[in-house]
């Protein structure tokens, strides 16, 4: 690499990492009860639904100058209406009469676990404000209910004057671009796992970011033409208490196994839990579950998508690994093709059958059924 070349490299990763800090500040101001603001002709003064308290609400209304609109993402906003909506479709904003909309009546409508008010008859269609997405987006990344509450900010003088942070909205629209673009392998130690006592686990990190991905290295998959790699996403409940709703602890120990008698494989493992809504997130799918949702309507039910992994994050962690050339293994194809749409070339697809165990069997037939996974 030449000397510009270097230079220009170390340039790009310096704003990745800067955009990326900004972008996770903003984030934990939400989780805080914070508001922040969306930089934009008008900018957009958001609070999240879930952590907002009564003097947050009342601070954001007093600065904008304007009553808070409710923004949902599609599927949360038709449940409330009462109206269908494409899942594809934009943020949606609703509003309320200002003596009705409280802080409670706001954050019960964001939930579908909790009480739903009787305003809902009162609530009005809004027109979406232009940066709707992106605070959506935003509450996402801070594994909060993608549900706000925002009003137009022309002018940003006045949010300064109360200490919140302002961001630019394409760098939350960017993010998973953003995040791929400063992993970093932070460490490598020999870990001996019992099965497989050739093993070492590489830690990764993003710059800006506290969320840590892991490669479980059995062997020595490098100098294999195209190694056994499973890439998978951490399940606490599955993977560390056994949990009988799914089979994700059995396939993470399954594939160490698989790896092991194959000579060499790698497991990425993944900080995106509940295929990337956050542990609480996926509990409270859980709790829809338990009402009669699949997992893919509990999830969009939250206001969340079917599926919100971002598998660059496993494809770069791959190259950083030396290894642009495998097999996989999972019963996924739209995984399959996600990866070789990220650069990496699968060789092929190697099964990971799991029988089902009395309580995960309709978990199982909705990942066939609704995900297209190839169970036989």
């Amino acid at each position: 690499m030449s000397i510009n070349a270097a230079a220009n490299a170390t340039m790009i990763a310096d704003q990745a990492r800067l955009h990326l800090r900004q972008v996770h500040r903003a984030a934990s101001d939400l989780r805080r009860g914070v508001p922040v603001v969306l930089a934009g002709d008008p900018g957009l003064l958001i609070l999240a639904a879930e952590t907002a308290g009564p003097d947050a609400l009342a601070e954001l209304q007093d600065i904008a100058g304007t009553a808070a609109l409710l923004i949902l993402a599609p599927a949360r906003a038709a449940a409330i209406l009462r109206t269908p909506m494409s899942a594809e479709s934009a943020a949606v904003a609703v509003s309320l009469p200002a003596p009705i909309g409280t802080i409670d009546i706001f954050q019960a409508l964001a939930d579908p676990m909790a009480a739903q008010p009787t305003v809902r008859e009162v609530l009005q269609l809004a027109t979406a404000p232009p940066l709707a997405d992106a605070a959506i987006r935003l509450a996402k990344i801070g594994r909060l209910l993608p549900a706000i509450l925002a009003a137009p900010l022309p002018n940003r003088a006045d949010s300064a004057a109360h200490g919140l942070i302002t961001i630019a909205a394409a760098d939350v629209m960017d993010y998973a671009e953003i995040e791929v673009a400063g992993l970093t392998r932070i460490v490598s130690a020999d870990v001996p796992l019992n099965g497989a006592p050739d093993s070492r686990v590489v830690a990764f990190r993003s710059h800006g970011s506290a969320l840590e991905h892991l490669a479980i290295v059995i062997g020595r998959p490098e100098e294999h033409p195209a190694p056994l790699v499973r890439i998978h996403s951490e399940c606490f409940t599955g993977d560390l208490l056994g949990s009988m709703r799914c089979d994700c602890g059995e396939q993470l120990r399954g594939a160490i196994r698989r790896m092991a008698e194959d000579g060499a494989g790698v497991l990425l493992y993944l900080a995106q839990e509940g295929r990337g809504i956050g542990l609480v997130n996926k509990l409270r799918a859980y709790g829809l579950q338990d009402r009669g949702l699949d997992t893919m309507d509990a999830n969009r039910a939250l206001g969340w998508g079917a599926d919100e992994r971002n598998f660059l994050i496993a494809a770069t962690m791959l190259r950083i690994l030396s290894l642009n050339r495998v097999r996989l293994l999972t019963n996924n194809p739209d995984k399959v093709d996600a990866v070789a749409a990220c650069g990496i070339e699968v060789t092929g697809r190697e099964p990971h059958l799991i029988a089902p165990n009395g309580v995960n069997d309709e978990y199982l037939a909705t990942k066939a059924a609704r995900f297209g996974h190839m169970l036989d």
